[in-house]
């Protein structure tokens, strides 16, 4: 006999879906099947689910898993290469599986001669996954790959109860079979004999968005085995539910900082503007005096104008700071302040950027020199004269 490897949910009984003729099982009959009729998956639908699972550790790096109907292992085969997972524990009911499959969890001679950088342990534990396990509390993600149509109607009410509510790891991944995709199979009710239901989508999503609102989930549906050309709207062949636990928080905020890029950009351009504008009112003050100096000979005042300015009294290391950087100039009625000498002042230089980044960060908001090197401004503006004596 040839089966079908869709009729199956682990890989250790799995009906291989490559070979050219299969049979159906149901009721414990067998049916021919024309080999046309035959989908097959590339890569084999149950390699499809635990390369799902695989992507979603590798993302979420979790330290401590647990895939509960473990089977003959394979999945935890597939995960115990992770350097994030420390822990790594299956759960059936079939003890024989286990013990004939246990070995293969153990360290190559490759592990001993290029050991992890961090400790892992795999157990793995006799057990039902209706029953309360506190070996099993604490962990950050439950695997149960096309686990609960196996499920009577009974242990699937224990189930959520089981799982979520007193396990409750922080992240659940569910896969089981989308029973729309089945008339695409020949001779199909169930997938495989041991079924107890197969669950059309609405179906399972609506258990699913039930569990995960009691017990304070979210939730998010996906899927793997894409339909034939032609049948997209029976979805995916193995439905996939993502849970992942609530915070629990009843309000979030977040406060603005300098490590926001906008927010920076927004503190930088105003103590830029503001410097700005002061530096080139000073400047024009300085224009008069000197313009004042020229028409009073006897005027022998040379102290120029007080260094306390922009309404600031810098210390001696800000003072040199500032002295030591290039100063603001004229041409002709422009007016330009070097990126330099505004990083010296206090307010900006506190900002920690470079020369390059304070350009890129203000470049769309004030006006540069062609080199990009200062800001530029007009040293004249329609306003001035009403603020004479700023």
């Amino acid at each position: 006999m040839i089966y079908l490897h869709l009729f199956s949910t682990k890989p250790g009984n799995k009906m291989e879906e490559e070979n050219e003729q299969c049979n159906s099982v149901i009721d414990g009959n067998f049916e021919e099947v024309c080999p046309e009729k035959v989908i097959k998956f590339k890569p084999p639908l149950y390699k499809q689910r635990y390369q799902f699972v695989r992507d979603f550790v590798d993302q979420h790096k979790p330290k401590k898993v647990a895939d509960l109907g473990c089977g003959d292992t394979e999945l935890l085969r597939l995960l115990k290469i992770y350097p994030c997972i420390q822990r790594l524990v299956g759960v059936d009911i079939d003890k024989e599986k286990l013990q004939s499959n246990g070995h293969q969890l153990s360290p190559y001679l490759g592990e001993f001669v290029k050991p992890r950088d961090l400790d892992l342990t795999v157990i793995l534990y006799h057990g039902s996954v209706v029953e309360r396990d506190s070996r099993l509390l604490g962990f950050d993600l439950i695997t149960c790959i096309e686990l609960i149509e196996h499920l009577d109607s009974d242990d699937l009410a224990r189930f959520p109860e089981v799982v979520f509510g007193y396990l409750s790891p922080a992240m659940i991944v569910i896969s089981t079979p989308n029973s729309e995709f089945n008339p695409l199979f020949p001779t199909v009710t169930l997938r495989d004999a041991d079924h107890k239901f197969e669950w059309n989508r609405m179906e399972f999503q609506t258990w699913a968005l039930q569990v995960a609102n009691r017990y304070h989930y979210s939730v998010e549906f996906t899927g793997v085995g894409e339909p034939p050309a032609g049948a997209e709207h029976v979805g995916y062949c193995t439905q996939i539910g993502v849970f992942r636990k609530n915070s629990g928080k009843v309000y979030k905020t977040s406060y603005p900082s300098l490590q926001q890029e906008k927010m920076l950009k927004f503190v930088l351009v105003g103590e830029v503007l503001i410097l700005v504008e002061r530096l080139r009112l000073r400047q024009q003050r300085m224009l008069r005096e000197q313009k004042d100096l020229c028409s009073d000979p006897d005027n022998t005042d040379s102290s120029g104008p007080p260094q306390v300015v922009l309404g600031a009294v810098f210390t001696e290391a800000e003072e040199a700071r500032i002295e030591n950087s290039p100063k603001p100039f004229c041409e002709g009625d422009k007016f330009f302040v070097p990126l330099q000498r505004l990083l010296a002042y206090p307010k900006v230089h506190r900002l920690r950027v470079t020369e390059e980044r304070m350009r890129s960060l203000i470049a769309d908001s004030v006006q540069l020199s062609s080199d990009g090197s200062a800001v530029m401004d007009d040293l004249y503006k329609s306003w001035d004269y009403q603020f004479e004596d700023y």
